[in-house]
């Protein structure tokens, strides 16, 4: 398998849904503005994401996939098969029991994440509300994550890549054709999110059919890899959870700070999720599926040059990335963003958000990548512990960004405690072996540089000769960010090849 085609596959699939977010959220902006129904509604949507994240996108896969991986190599289709229903079985059941509680204490989770809504009733109602409409996705979309667990680990990367798809489109058709029908119109996306997650569910059934792995629940507690699993759970779902815990506590944060904080700081992380999603979210799913491979196949040296081209490959991306996010943080929102009620105040807020997000695009990625690592040899408890070290910086850091720097502040607490989370994870890993720098990576980095301050140089030319405004018309907006983007990425392109760099000398091949 050459896993830069891969990558490349995976990406574009990623970057189609991506698109369509940013569609999706140019409408939700141009419909509802931000107002406290876009307040509710991020808040109210952030609860079951953050628990896709922790319970099944996140630690779930990263404690099945190793004994799925295990149960392929060494034994038959009839005991794989027998695995997957028990695990089927026990996701069905517990994830029906969060799902009723969930929606019980749909109120309380809501005044835990923003505490800020006890002084507004109605948003408050109005939040409780959506979230008992939307609680159910986390039963569909966990389902949906162990389908594209299983495809995964059968190098089927492309179609879990395509499937969030299905959740931007139903929520763009429902914003145009229905939200008219709801009262208040924002109950349409809570409706939508629902609808998206089945058809995510539905869609990666057929394939799972077609690898023979399509199995009904089953519910036998003592099944040996399903214990195995439970085990490994626990503190997968913690090490995840870190994360997930600080984006709660800064949600927290934002709710107490002006009306509109929330709202600007969810932009802004759909504009660092772009990359992230692009790169970062596919090559770490790519490398945890070959590292758990080599392994536990015990080759270690295929693990060690796995761990090097994802580590060039991030960097050969997200440098350039981070300084495009930057420089060019104001166009991309007002050409995404600015329409209907969306104003320039919003774009300026914003715009300070994305920019202090922008320094630590570089470590989101190699976090991601590096965390894969001891994952795939299942050293859990290693990112589990830094992750809640960096949890600890970031809560310490925040008072003071948001003295300093208000709602954007709460984005440079994150940047900066990422850097610090990269910087440990990278020590272990050398510590362990598993990372290997030479002075050919120190040459490799030096020349990325080099071609992204040109890049730069050429983006500082471009900026001064083009403006942009919310006057202009959306086609002439986006003719020029896109001429903007292709420009500055020629010319790091180019600046590359000068420098001896050969893209094409990045594929990697394993068996």
């Amino acid at each position: 398998m050459n896993l830069l085609k891969s990558l490349i596959s995976v990406s574009l699939m990623t970057l189609i849904s991506r698109i369509l977010g940013f569609i999706r959220d140019i409408l939700i902006a141009s419909i509802f503005g931000v107002s406290i129904f876009t307040d509710a509604f991020f808040v109210s949507f952030k609860i079951p994401n953050l628990l896709r994240r922790i319970f099944s996108e996140g630690a779930f896969s990263q404690a099945f996939v190793p004994v799925l991986m295990e149960y392929k190599s060494n034994h038959n289709k009839k005991k794989l098969r027998e695995f997957i229903s028990s695990t089927l079985g026990c996701m069905c059941f517990f994830l029906f029991i969060v799902t009723i509680l969930g929606m019980c204490f749909s109120k309380f989770l809501i005044l835990i994440n923003a505490p800020g809504f006890i002084n507004f009733p109605e948003k408050l109602n109005l939040s409780e509300h959506l979230l008992q409409i939307m609680f159910p996705y986390i039963f569909v979309i966990s389902l949906s994550s162990l389908c594209s667990s299983i495809l995964n680990s059968w190098n089927f990367f492309s179609v879990p890549a395509f499937s969030p798809i299905f959740l931007n489109i139903s929520i763009i058709f429902v914003s145009v054709f229905f939200s008219s029908f709801f009262n208040p119109s924002v109950l349409s996306l809570a409706w939508a999110v629902i609808i998206g997650g089945l058809c995510q569910l539905f869609y990666q059934l057929p394939f799972l059919y077609k690898i023979n792995m399509l199995v009904v629940p089953h519910f036998n507690w003592h099944n040996r890899g399903l214990i195995t699993v439970l085990k490994k759970i626990g503190p997968a779902i913690l090490g995840c959870s870190a994360t997930q815990i600080s984006l709660i506590l800064n949600t927290i944060f934002s709710s107490l700070l002006n009306a509109g904080s929330i709202s600007w700081i969810y932009y802004a992380d759909r504009l660092v999720e772009f990359p992230i999603g692009i790169l970062g979210v596919p090559l770490s799913t790519i490398l945890f599926t070959a590292l758990t491979n080599s392994y536990k196949k015990n080759r270690i040296l295929e693990g060690l040059h796995l761990l090097n081209w994802g580590f060039r490959i991030s960097v050969i991306c997200a440098v350039p990335g981070a300084a495009l996010l930057f420089f060019l943080a104001k166009p991309i929102i007002i050409v995404l963003f600015q329409y209907g009620k969306f104003t320039d105040f919003d774009v300026l807020m914003i715009d300070q958000v994305l920019k202090y997000y922008s320094f630590g695009l570089i470590a989101f990625i190699l976090v991601k990548i590096f965390s894969a690592a001891f994952y795939a040899c299942e050293a859990i408890n290693v990112p589990m512990k830094i992750s809640f070290f960096t949890l600890i910086v970031t809560q310490c850091m925040n008072p003071f960004c948001i003295f300093y720097f208000q709602h954007a502040g709460l984005a440079l607490s994150i940047s900066i405690a990422s850097w610090i989370n990269l910087a440990l994870l990278s020590r272990e890993l050398y510590r362990r072996k598993m990372l290997f720098f030479t002075i050919n990576e120190l040459i490799f980095i030096v020349r990325i540089i080099l071609s992204t301050l040109f890049m730069i140089l050429i983006l500082s030319i471009m900026l001064k000769f083009m403006v942009f405004s919310y006057f202009d018309s959306l086609l002439s907006k986006i003719t020029r960010l896109v001429f903007v983007f292709f420009v500055s990425g020629f010319g790091y392109l180019l600046m590359l090849h000068f420098l001896g760099i050969r893209l094409l000398a990045l594929s990697y091949n394993i068996s």
